[in-house]
């Protein structure tokens, strides 16, 4: 009877030991309060989205385009590439929320990689000027249908080309900021703009500019380029074309047509352009010639082609004023940080 006693009491000694870490284990396993992570993957425009939460029963997602979601962890696809802002807001059983966000580039398009990341705190646009340092693709061309060399001497650029060759430092100075909403903004750092010769001085003839320097003597036997003062204009806007066939009215010899009335035009098939519906706004360069077309665009550079009037007969009307263009500048710019 007594070994039998003991033997209980060992069983129940034993049955203690093992039972009551587990109780004590359960009595202080914590209780997580409510919480959302968002982890994501993306590949072209499809976004694999997991969340990690804690204590959530129901997951509500805004992927930032419109569409919604209340998967614990979706996959979205987005129809067009751009910036976007996905949500997740997470709930639990008794009716409390956490929100978390994350911020996407989704295969950017053209017009993003102008108008940058409008989703970013603090957005102000995206800030573009010519590059001085340019590069083999930075050239004077004829406004012709294959854009030849204006000079097969000059095959580009060199570095600094018009602070060098023109003697117009300034070039480089002007500032260019395309918004999101197609608004645009242009900073001059001394009230002057560079551009043609034979377009500032058609508005000093007019009372709208005053030609404050010249250059390009050395280098075309006359001066071709200026700097005129200019004032930006405020309300200043743009349109961006992604792909279009983009006509020019250009002289006789580099035509490619004729326009009502029979003015000779080149036409430039499948190109991206940006045009100014503002009568003063402009990129780059300043000219009678407002619309450029986009060669190359990335996150911090692209490539314009902008059109010139280099010689006064091309001035084929004064009312309607009509400009033949003469000439292209291909030119460089990159994003001002």
């Amino acid at each position: 009877m007594k070994r039998k006693l003991l033997y209980l009491i060992l069983v129940f000694s034993c049955t203690m030991v093992v039972l009551l870490p587990s109780c004590k284990e359960d009595e202080t396993r914590p209780t997580f309060p409510l919480s959302a992570e968002i982890f994501h993957s993306i590949v072209g425009k499809q976004v694999a989205f997991s969340s990690l939460t804690h204590s959530a029963v129901s997951w509500n997602w805004d992927f930032g385009d419109g569409k919604t979601s209340t998967e614990k962890d979706p996959v979205h696809v987005y129809d067009e590439g751009g910036y976007y802002v996905a949500t997740l807001t997470a709930s639990d059983g008794s009716g409390n929320s956490v929100s978390k966000e994350v911020k996407l580039a989704i295969e950017l398009t053209p017009y993003a990689l102008l108008t940058g990341d409008h989703t970013a705190d603090n957005y102000n646009g995206k800030t573009w000027k010519l590059a001085a340092a340019h590069s083999v693709n930075d050239k004077l061309v004829n406004s012709d249908a294959s854009l030849s060399l204006m000079d097969k001497n000059i095959e580009y650029l060199p570095t600094g080309a018009f602070d060098l060759y023109l003697g117009l430092p300034e070039a480089y100075n002007d500032e260019f900021t395309f918004y999101y909403d197609g608004t645009y903004r242009q900073n001059t750092t001394d009230g002057t703009s560079f551009g043609g010769i034979v377009y500032a001085m058609v508005l000093q003839q007019f009372g709208l500019a005053n030609i404050t320097k010249t250059g390009g003597k050395a280098v075309f036997g006359a001066d071709a380029f200026a700097l005129a003062t200019f004032t930006p204009d405020n309300n200043a806007t743009f349109v961006f074309n992604e792909n279009e066939d983009f006509s020019i009215p250009t002289i006789p010899n580099f035509a490619t047509g004729v326009q009502p009335p029979g003015i000779p035009i080149v036409t430039y098939p499948n190109v991206m352009t940006i045009d100014f519906s503002g009568a003063s706004a402009f990129v780059g360069v300043r000219d009678f010639h407002r619309k450029v077309i986009v060669q190359q665009i990335s996150d911090s550079s692209m490539r314009l082609v902008m059109f010139l009037t280099m010689s006064p007969d091309a001035i084929v009307s004064q009312n309607p004023l009509i400009a033949l263009s003469t000439t292209a500048m291909i030119l460089s710019f990159t994003v001002v940080n």
